[in-house]
């Protein structure tokens, strides 16, 4: 069978002009798989940790048999740290299946993931890709667009607003006030398998508005945990 799912959004993910044609609102994406073609492309892109050392995309998706990465937005994000924040209360390390690993990827200076950290309790390994290059060939969009209020924000927005804002000053004297990462770039989700041999994406998620990460039912499955509800 040919496998037609290349440039799975019409290149929205290409667009990263000063006022992107999403930026209304009108976000052009789904959730149509990655082609394996784009996997092994990807796979020699580099992420960055904490220290700021490099490590192949391939290596930290291949962590374990099935890998869940998670794309979040810029590290001042208040609306992606609640994300982390309520995924990482709902979902232990420990209670993973065996074979599964949950890794974290934002787009900013990697000198800010241990603020990120910190402030998202987050218990799984985080990593950066300040060009966004893994961000845009999987088809990650980008939109300043609001959405619906999501399962896991529970903050009013001026109080995620102000607190984002804190975060901001806090790190002004560092010089890193500007270095959390694009601001109109959206994450998602897609979980890394081996499949006939090969290294595939058997599901995905991609954020539609900057606080539409997956439903956490909808992670549990993918993950194949049990729900505490």
């Amino acid at each position: 069978m040919t496998d037609t799912r290349d440039n799975p959004i019409n290149d929205a993910a290409g667009v990263d002009s000063l006022k992107p044609r999403d930026f209304e609102g009108y976000v052009v994406t789904n959730d149509n798989l990655p082609t394996k073609n784009t996997i092994q492309k990807i796979g020699s892109f580099s992420l960055l940790d904490r220290e700021g050392s490099a490590h192949t995309f391939e290596k930290v998706a291949n962590v374990a048999e099935r890998t869940f990465v998670i794309f979040v937005r810029h590290f001042f994000c208040g609306n992606c740290q609640e994300y982390l924040r309520a995924l990482s209360a709902a979902i232990k390390p420990g209670s993973l299946p065996q074979d599964t690993a949950i890794v974290v990827i934002g787009c900013g200076d990697p000198r800010l993931i241990d603020m990120y950290i910190d402030a998202t309790g987050c218990k799984f390994p985080l990593y950066t890709d300040p060009e966004r290059k893994i961000f845009d060939a999987l088809g990650m969009v980008k939109t300043l667009q609001l959405g619906d209020k999501p399962w896991y924000i529970e903050k009013p927005l001026v109080v995620s607003i102000i607190a984002s804002i804190c975060q901001v000053l806090r790190y002004l004297p560092k010089g890193l006030a500007l270095s959390s990462g694009h601001h109109w770039q959206v994450g998602g989700e897609f979980m890394f398998e081996t499949m006939d041999g090969t290294r595939q994406v058997t599901w995905c998620h991609r954020m539609r508005s900057t606080r539409d990460h997956a439903q956490l039912s909808a992670i549990e499955r993918v993950l194949k945990i049990e729900s505490a509800a």
